[in-house]
């Protein structure tokens, strides 16, 4: 027994390979002079200052890093154990998880409303018909838009000749003129902004449109099917 404890403390300070040799020149003798009972010991290996070190006890300074778990009796690997994640690991891979959750919960609300668009028209003309009220109700958005920003742009026009023609007559522009050309160039740039938005989600509906048509053929062929 002495044999077997010196030949296993000193296998600590070697490197795997030696280690392992070592055990497995062990082992045959300890299973003679215990039968089995040191069937569960277990020899490990890690790495420590850029080597490979082994032993049949797990320092507590090798705790958190990846190891090699191998049978005093068989000399072979009975586990792998990965080193402990860091701080900024463990928030990398709960951020992955919540996105994964995300993921999966718009993937089951798009199944939902799929399902309730299947159920709630009848033929593909009623599908049709509601989108074409969304598209006539964004086209009457965009003509109105389209009309104000005429307007804004007739009413900068007239500014700017009032301030032109004040300038030609070696007058300054007064403050008011000024403040009012400056209002109305940054009303229209915002209405054009928003003109820009109005038409791109128009664009938009018309997308999704191609695409719930299509989907609901596919929902209504399988139904059918």
């Amino acid at each position: 027994m002495n044999t077997i404890r010196r030949r296993i403390r000193d296998a600590r300070a070697l490197p795997a390979i030696a280690a392992g040799a070592l055990l497995l020149a062990a082992a045959p003798v300890a299973a003679q002079s215990k039968g089995g009972a040191g069937g569960n010991k277990k020899l490990y290996c890690w790495e420590e200052s850029g080597r490979k070190v082994c032993g049949d006890a797990l320092p507590a300074s090798a705790v958190d890093s990846a190891r090699t778990e191998i049978s005093v009796n068989s000399g072979m690997t009975t586990a792998t154990v990965g080193r402990a994640l860091t701080q900024e690991e463990r928030a990398a891979a709960a951020e992955q998880e919540r996105a994964h959750q995300l993921a999966e919960a718009r993937l089951a609300a798009q199944a939902r409303r799929e399902k309730a668009m299947a159920e709630s028209y009848a033929t593909e003309n009623d599908l049709r018909r509601a989108y074409q009220n969304r598209i006539v109700l964004l086209d009457e958005t965009v003509k109105a838009s389209e009309l104000g920003i005429q307007g804004l742009r007739q009413s900068l026009v007239t500014l700017l000749r009032r301030a032109s023609e004040t300038e030609l007559a070696g007058k300054p522009v007064d403050k008011a003129l000024a403040g009012n050309i400056q209002g109305q160039h940054q009303e229209l740039l915002r209405q054009q902004d928003m003109l820009t938005q109005q038409e791109q989600e128009r664009r938009d509906v018309e997308g999704e449109f191609e695409a719930a048509l299509a989907r609901y053929r596919e929902l209504k062929g399988a139904a059918e099917g």
